[in-house]
């Protein structure tokens, strides 16, 4: 079948607007339904009984399992019809049930995913979020508006986050967390009520981060944690260690910009 031209891999009873941009060897499964502004390029194999709405982007090699909703409506209800729209790069793996919403005018109106993540099923990205590259979302985890996902964040099966806040590179939420606020990069957290539990120096040495950098993090969370430090009193100690790791002077900056607070 071809659309605007060109040879597709489009099942016969999937409806595709006239307005979609689809690549050469973008696939399409039964009963799968692509709006207007949508563009999806090469290799991205979307399944069946899938809804995209644009405006929205797509980019390579992603796979998007059957029963996703990417590209809907944000659901805000200062939202009135505004033009929005939602961004995904490539090789990302979009599990069953999982929806993905446009942006909103209040922030950039835009919500915007990396590559290489997992979004395994019933996970749920709402508008105006901002997610970075390997990251995974385990069953069930679900992002309110303007939650910023930082690289290799992992959530496990139904975290909740609340809105505006921000989760740092590496981190790891245990299953059921539920995020009020920032979590620091590096930090593992999980409970109820949701506490640190030391860094992931797992996820960290799987990342060929050094022993050093591991040590320097593993000092800096003491300092956060342990010393009974005003935030701002504690990034100035960990400005002490005088190290030229980036991992540490990620955290530092990451702290200097917190939105809401950190998890304590």
């Amino acid at each position: 079948m071809c659309c605007g031209g060109r040879l597709v891999l489009i099942n016969p009873t999937a409806i595709i607007d006239s307005h979609a941009e689809l690549a050469d060897t973008v696939s399409v499964g039964a009963f799968s339904v692509i709006g207007a502004d949508v563009k999806i390029d090469a290799g991205t194999v979307i399944g069946p009984h899938v809804v995209i709405k644009g405006p929205t982007s797509i980019g390579k090699d992603n796979r998007i399992y059957q029963f996703t909703s990417i590209g809907e409506d944000p659901q805000d209800k200062k939202y009135a019809s505004e033009v929005t729209r939602l961004e995904i790069g490539d090789r990302n793996t979009i599990r069953e049930f999982t929806s993905m919403h446009r942006g909103t005018q209040q922030d950039h109106c835009v919500t915007k995913i990396g590559n290489d993540n997992l979004f395994m099923a019933y996970t749920h990205v709402a508008h105006d979020c901002l997610i970075g590259d390997h990251v995974i979302m385990a069953n069930g985890a679900s992002l309110a508006g303007h939650v910023h996902l930082h690289d290799h964040a992992i959530l496990g099966g139904f975290t909740l986050v609340h809105q505006f806040t921000q989760i740092g590179q590496y981190s790891f939420a245990a299953m059921g967390s539920a995020i009020t606020q920032d979590i620091p990069p590096f930090i593992m957290v999980g409970g109820k009520p949701t506490r640190p539990h030391g860094i992931n120096s797992v996820g960290m040495e799987r990342n060929e981060i050094s022993a050093e950098d591991i040590r320097l993090i593993r000092n800096a969370y003491k300092i956060i944690y342990k010393m009974n430090l005003r935030l701002e009193d504690a990034i100035e100690k960990m400005k002490e260690l005088q190290s030229d790791s980036k991992q540490l002077a990620d955290m530092i900056s990451f702290l200097s910009n917190v939105r809401r607070g950190i998890l304590r």
